[in-house]
């Protein structure tokens, strides 16, 4: 295929080593085509192109313009006559004519298509977190441990998610569209979770015990919570950090106040230490008393 420099198809023009757009190439390897982009400003590296473009304007275009259709199917229908009458015309200083060669030259040369059509995907860049997962629209998704830290690409179809390192596959789930939930294979999980490249939850607790007591107190119920302690290890270095902004003492306090009101996450504390409500003391509930003599008491 030798395409325009359109965005879809090319994702940085350059005269020697054009990049192609991931998903563009993805589609041309199942087909088996090469791309081969024009230069920029050069149509004529796809002259035939747009002499067929010039030629479908004038012989069917063109021949159409004062017709009046009233469904898709009478259009197509007048479209695949002149397209034939233009095929089978004789060339005016060659023989033959265009339905002559492409079965002579185009039809021997042509594949069998692949048995299952092209299934559009989508590429993304993405880094393995700490808990061994990795993050594509709103969801996690496990990888093999020993990638923590490393960057794969990510292929993305409307029923799968596949994850590559290096041209080669290292883990394939199902395409959950649950925000803020983790898909894990238990075979991407290290041995008891404490060979991830020395993170542990007791070592994300003794972290947040630098904090203070009530941080570490709220990090190792959040990892209790979950069923699997690894899947709150992007969560809990989340709140660690906002000591670096807010304090390790109103961080501290903050957790004291997301423990009173059992909202155990991310948000809750950043929401608490955003709004000032650490630095405010709670409330206390009141509790309506009814009298002994109510008559829906007994």
């Amino acid at each position: 295929m030798v395409p325009d420099n359109l965005r879809s198809a090319v994702s940085r023009a350059h005269r020697y080593e054009p990049d192609i757009n991931p998903t563009y190439q993805d589609m041309a390897d199942h087909y088996s085509l090469a791309v081969l982009p024009a230069r920029v400003r050069r149509p004529k590296d796809k002259a035939q192109v747009e002499l067929s473009v010039l030629l479908a304007e004038r012989w069917i275009l063109a021949a159409l313009r004062n017709r009046q259709f009233f469904s898709l199917a009478e259009a197509n229908t007048e479209i695949r006559r002149l397209l034939e009458k233009l095929n089978n015309k004789p060339f005016r200083k060659l023989p033959g004519c265009r339905r002559e060669l492409f079965e002579q030259i185009d039809r021997p040369a042509l594949k069998p298509l692949p048995r299952k059509p092209y299934e559009f995907a989508t590429w993304k860049k993405v880094r393995v977190h700490v808990d061994y997962h990795v993050a594509f629209d709103r969801h996690y998704y496990s990888v093999p441990y020993a990638l923590v830290g490393l960057e794969l690409d990510l292929r993305a179809t409307a029923n799968t998610i596949e994850c590559l390192h290096r041209g080669e596959r290292v883990a394939s789930h199902r395409r959950s569209h649950l925000q803020g939930r983790h898909t894990t294979a238990p075979e991407h999980m290290p041995e008891k979770h404490r060979k991830m490249d020395g993170w542990s939850p007791e070592r994300l607790i003794a972290w947040a015990g630098k904090s203070g007591p009530t941080t570490a107190e709220l990090v190792g119920k959040m990892m209790a919570s979950r069923r699997h302690p690894q899947q709150a290890f992007r969560a809990c270095l989340g709140i660690m950090r906002l000591g670096e902004s807010y304090g390790n003492e109103r961080l501290d306090a903050a957790c004291q106040r997301a423990l009173d009101l059992h909202t155990l996450g991310y948000r809750s504390v950043e929401s608490i230490l955003r709004n000032g409500l650490d630095q405010k003391k709670p409330e206390p509930v009141q509790e309506s008393i009814l009298p002994d003599d109510h008559g829906n008491v007994r």
